[in-house]
């Protein structure tokens, strides 16, 4: 019913506008009787026209109808009468919204009424003498709504500042014409808002999208954030910033009873026009009602972003506009910057909530432990994303959501972020695959421990230090190349259900000053936010001991260290650093670290273990194979067995056999040779395992523990 009345006191308005073109058409016909019957007028002007232009007084405005004024009146109050029964009038609440005066509202009719009616293109092409001309014009919108083309007022109110342009509700196109020649058009998305469509126009798409979010699902501490904003909003319109959560925005806006409209700034700027595209995304929400919610609002900001940002800045004159994101405000951003307010860390049990809240609203089967999802510290619309990626994984599967699916959900979600500057590893071990003797095994067990309950301990618990100190847990594994450090970051990550996301260096270091720095900065804030199990392998290439300044490559050098420690401090995420060089981390870094292992060759004992770890139970093989000779006479790393086997499953594989003890041999001299150590031919010449002895190679021997790393 309220579309019909907005409907319908369109239809009366534009029904004024019609007979005020027709008074107009049948003031011209009495002017000019002679030319109204030439097939071929507007497209030649003859000697008689000429001297007519010559010689007649300029055209004035339409004179006004005694008669109008009452048919007005009682269409609007047929409106007046719709708004106190509840309607909602949408050309009132267009005029209300942006400040139309009634001669806006006038020109805003006449500019309309061509894309309704095809009738008033061709009579627009006779009152402008030109059968092409068939918008209106500003002299034409200034003569039919009773003004004088001279009136100053009357002009201003086609300026680009004035409310019509300004809002974006008229179009004035061939600006290069003079003034009152040039062409009027109202945007089709102010056409569809009138006749009563309230979805945003498709070139919003790609970047905005009104919310769906019900108020209820915010967490409880977001809520109240979220009321004392809407009250500071409502007494006093501003431009926030709520750095920290991803949701008090909507939240906010709905405790002022407003819609919001999402615009993701990042999908924004890759548009090619995407300062008019905000200044269309402004008018969207004034249309609706909404209020804006942009974001994530972070990192450096291009001249054209900060043009984005000032156009969204000035709405908030208009609508709450609420940024998001999870730096403070910088002031190089804007010119002028936002009230910026921190919104408390969602606490576990509320994440927890939202996990369980999306996950009942997919109505899909769900068989997870119940500390599933406290390993993913998401925000709230990276919860929603992953759920739902994790529920289509689901289904695919044709079974219930399990942690696998939802470790893709994750993935697919915020993975993807990482992705250029580390490489993840899907973890496929477990603690069995993992040959350490005990003292070792206790230590990584307590590392897993730490980083499963960091928030109730250093959260709930408040333990966590001053200084503005992050919840990271850290390690370093140190040992020899080949000690299993990698293998034992990767059960780490398995044992917490999370990815293993190696940093690649080629990517994070750079040759130009700084550039090191602000890629580190992504990887850390990425890794925050996904919480994977981050592994810096070869870690004293970044960590590295800092040294005397004696040129700017030492003082900048110095600098990435000092960034990383600072970088560190703050981090909340888990991070392994493994080196085969301990000696060359910085001592800095150490004392920031939870946890030391010191990774050492294995002993016979697991040596024996990993040769038939490493020989798999599928790979045919020899009844003649003695691994435990193998183990007793040659002192391996983990990483050196792990190769011998697979050169030695080659060597079977071309032959189309199985491994037999000559092909395990052959590689433990192969790999002898690439690692440097002493081989003597004759000691391998009798390949009888009975034959062996430790004599086989010269060289130091190892002592300790491993994994396959």
């Amino acid at each position: 019913m309220t579309a019909d009345e907005s409907l319908a006191h369109l239809r009366g308005r534009l029904a004024l506008t019609g007979q005020r073109v027709s008074r107009a058409v049948a003031e011209r016909a009495a002017r000019e009787p002679g030319r109204i019957a030439d097939p071929y007028r507007g497209l030649y002007i003859d000697d008689d026209l000429a001297n007519a232009l010559l010689t007649s007084a300029p055209r004035g405005p339409l004179p006004g109808d005694p008669a109008e004024r009452a048919r007005l009146a009682a269409v609007e109050e047929a409106a007046d009468r719709a708004e106190r029964a509840g309607a909602r009038i949408r050309l009132r609440s267009l005029a209300g919204e942006f400040g139309l005066t009634a001669l806006d509202t006038d020109i805003l009719l006449t500019a309309l009424i061509p894309d309704l009616d095809a009738r008033f293109e061709r009579l627009y092409g006779y009152l402008h003498d030109d059968v092409a001309a068939r918008r209106a014009t500003i002299g034409l919108a200034l003569e039919l709504n009773g003004r004088d083309p001279a009136d100053g007022a009357a002009r201003s109110r086609f300026s680009g500042t004035a409310p019509l342009r300004a809002g974006r509700l008229l179009e004035v196109e061939d600006t290069q014409r003079p003034f009152l020649t040039r062409v009027l058009r109202v945007p089709d998305r102010i056409t569809a808002y009138l006749l009563g469509d309230d979805q945003p126009g498709a070139e919003l798409a790609p970047f905005a999208r009104p919310s769906t979010r019900p108020a209820a699902e915010a967490p409880g501490t977001v809520r109240a954030l979220a009321r004392r904003v809407a009250a500071l909003l409502t007494a006093a319109p501003c431009a926030l910033h709520l750095h920290g959560n991803d949701t008090a925005g909507e939240s906010a806006l709905a405790a002022m009873g407003r819609p919001a409209l999402l615009v993701g700034l990042p999908a924004l700027l890759t548009q090619p026009r995407a300062a008019a595209l905000a200044e269309e995304a402004v008018r969207e929400a004034r249309l609706t009602g909404a209020g804006m919610v942009v974001g994530p609002v972070q990192g450096d900001i291009s001249p054209e972003a900060g043009r984005v940002l000032t156009v969204l800045m000035s709405a908030a004159s208009h609508l709450p506009v609420v940024f998001t994101g999870p730096d403070d405000w910088d002031s190089r951003w804007c010119a002028e910057p936002p009230l910026s307010v921190r919104v408390p860390p969602l606490t576990p049990a509320e994440r927890s909530a939202l996990w369980r809240a999306e996950l009942n609203g997919q109505a899909c089967t769900v068989d997870l432990p119940p500390d599933a999802m406290d390993a993913y510290r998401l925000g709230a619309e990276d919860i929603r994303r992953a759920v739902r990626t994790a529920a289509r994984y689901a289904a695919l599967d044709g079974g219930p959501v399990r942690p696998a699916q939802l470790r893709a959900g994750v993935r697919a979600t915020a993975g993807a972020r990482l992705r250029r500057l580390a490489r993840r590893v899907e973890p496929a071990v477990d603690w069995a695959d993992l040959v350490v003797d005990d003292a070792t095994r206790q230590l990584l067990r307590e590392l897993a421990t730490r980083a499963r309950h960091r928030d109730r301990v250093l959260g709930e618990w408040a333990m966590r230090p001053g200084g503005g100190r992050g919840r990271a847990v850290c390690a370093l594994f140190a040992g020899e190349s080949g000690t299993g450090k990698t293998l034992a970051a990767e059960v780490i990550a398995a044992d917490l259900g999370l990815d293993l996301y190696v940093v690649n260096l080629a990517g994070v270091v750079d040759k130009y000053i700084g550039e090191t720095e602000k890629n580190l900065q992504r990887v850390f804030d990425e890794a925050d936010a996904l919480n994977a199990v981050l592994l810096f392998d070869e870690a004293d290439a970044l960590f590295g001991k800092r040294s005397e300044v004696d040129d700017a490559h030492d003082r900048y050098a110095n600098i990435e260290t000092a960034y990383l420690l600072q970088r560190m401090e703050a981090f909340d995420g888990i991070a392994i650093l493994t080196t085969n060089l301990a000696a060359h981390i910085d001592p800095a870094f150490t004392r920031r670290l939870d946890v030391r292992i010191t990774f050492s060759a294995p002993d016979q004992t697991q040596r024996t273990v990993l040769w038939e770890r490493c020989l798999r139970p599928g790979l045919p093989r020899d009844p003649e194979v003695d691994l435990a000779r193998l183990a007793q006479d040659f002192p391996m790393t983990g990483g050196s067995i792990h190769a011998c086997a697979v050169t030695a499953a080659y060597r079977a594989a071309g032959e189309n056999r199985a491994v037999t003890m000559a092909d395990l041999l052959d590689a433990i001299r192969g790999e002898f040779r690439k690692l440097g150590r002493l081989v003597l031919e004759e000691d391998f010449r009798n390949r009888d395992s009975r034959a062996l002895t430790a004599s086989a190679f010269r060289g130091g021997t190892h002592a300790g523990t491993h994994g396959l790393g």
